[in-house]
């Protein structure tokens, strides 16, 4: 099992270009089933979401490759 908090530490890295996208700053959870639906980057110069002034990105679950020790591998959606 994994901690939100824990999960939300992690870069979010695209395996396309290798860019660094940012951190999670939230999850979308699907109430009825319990399943992650997407997850929300908060890009750089961002502090919980809440200071700077760059935009979110949403990665669909299905788009997450892999999830490792320090980051989580994703397509990003203008690549799929």
């Amino acid at each position: 099992m994994v901690k939100i908090s824990d999960f939300q530490m992690k870069d979010v890295v695209s395996v396309v270009d290798g860019k660094r996208l940012g951190n999670i700053g939230d999850i979308d959870i699907n109430l009825t089933t319990g399943k992650i639906e997407s997850i929300v980057i908060t890009g750089p110069g961002r502090v919980l979401g809440i200071f700077g002034c760059e935009e979110e990105t949403v990665i669909p679950w299905r788009n997450i490759i892999k999830v490792g020790k320090d980051v989580i591998l994703v397509r990003t959606q203008n690549n799929d």
